[in-house]
């Protein structure tokens, strides 16, 4: 047997027990968050990807509860931070304190914030200023902050699962297009089906005590996220990949209707996230390689926030939704 059979032969080894430690966290979350598998699945690529999540729906649809439990099962330190229009800079980040030592000299130290986590809940991002917002951004892209021209690298792995309320506009700030692009996916929170109300009911209004156990460590969580990026992507899926990002386009020669629809769309990063997050989704399933069918199923929580639609569009009732949808289903 040669080296490089033995090689792959190792690689898919561990990708096999990799997935099916994936599949035994997804099982537990989904035994906490009723009604959301799809929700948890994202997260999960998410996670898996090495990336960052805007999770937006209504309260009170357990956007919060998901968090909490990915942390304990995932053994991540997890910390939350609710965003209000007073919110400073320097409440998440942290600042420097001004102290006496014990023989009188005095010095700064750096107290640090709730941003060193490693999953961190940004609860109702939108109701933050933008200067705030933006404290953000340099963390999730680079992994580090910088205080007082002094670098302070975020604990690894580093994930932001922030969520956004779609219904109470008032008193909330847009997301910068730069930081929204930072994000991996924007994830959809709908109302559960009925039978998964049904037995939400009896689960949290009884005496029983749902315990979340971990299941991975973050060492372990950090060598499967490098597994990930070993998945082999098939040529017709990079193609698939391609093709739906460029079509998304307007200006490029993707076709009038693009041109007339879309004011401005996807960058490379959507690429990129679109390739990491197909991976993600077939590890997720128990699968070791990734198809057309996962860029149809992740084009629009990839490209729906990448993107903005024209006048002319919204005018037509035409939604983000809709045109991402048509443009994924030209890959099929």
């Amino acid at each position: 047997m040669s080296t490089v059979t033995q090689t792959e032969d190792a690689i898919v080894s561990r990708l096999e027990a990799a997935g099916e430690k994936i599949q035994k966290v997804h099982k537990a979350a989904g035994a906490v968050v009723f009604g959301q598998e799809r929700v948890i699945e994202q997260t999960l690529v998410t996670i898996l990807s090495g990336g960052h999540a805007l999770l937006i729906g209504v309260p009170g649809l357990a956007k919060t509860l998901l968090v909490e439990t990915l942390g304990k099962i995932l053994g991540l330190e997890a910390k939350r931070i609710q965003f209000t229009p007073d919110l400073m800079p320097s409440d998440i980040i942290g600042s420097e304190v001004l102290e006496d030592s014990a023989g009188g000299k005095r010095s700064f130290r750096f107290v640090r914030g709730p941003i060193f986590a490693q999953l961190l809940m940004a609860d109702e991002i939108n109701r933050a200023s933008p200067k705030t917002q933006s404290a953000l951004l340099q963390a999730m892209q680079e992994h580090h902050v910088t205080v007082a021209g002094q670098r302070h690298d975020v604990p690894a792995p580093f994930h932001v699962l922030a969520t956004q309320n779609p219904l109470e506009q008032e008193g909330t700030y847009p997301l910068p297009e730069a930081q929204l692009d930072r994000f991996l996916l924007q994830i959809d929170v709908s109302y559960p089906d009925q039978n998964a109300e049904r037995r939400m009911l009896f689960a949290t209004t009884g005496t029983e005590d749902r315990r979340v156990e971990q299941i991975i460590t973050a060492q372990e969580l950090q060598t499967v996220q490098r597994l990930v990026r070993q998945l082999p992507v098939p040529d017709k899926v990079v193609e698939a990949i391609l093709k739906l990002a460029r079509s998304a386009r307007p200006g490029t020669g993707a076709g009038a209707d693009t041109d007339r629809l879309i004011a401005w769309g996807p960058g490379p990063r959507a690429s990129q996230a679109l390739m990491l997050a197909v991976r993600a989704k077939a590890l997720v399933d128990g699968r070791l390689a990734p198809s057309i069918d996962d860029v149809i199923a992740l084009a629009e929580p990839v490209l729906k926030h990448r993107m903005a639609l024209t006048f002319a569009a919204r005018a037509e009732g035409e939604s983000a939704s809709g045109v991402i949808n048509r443009l994924a289903a030209a890959l099929g």
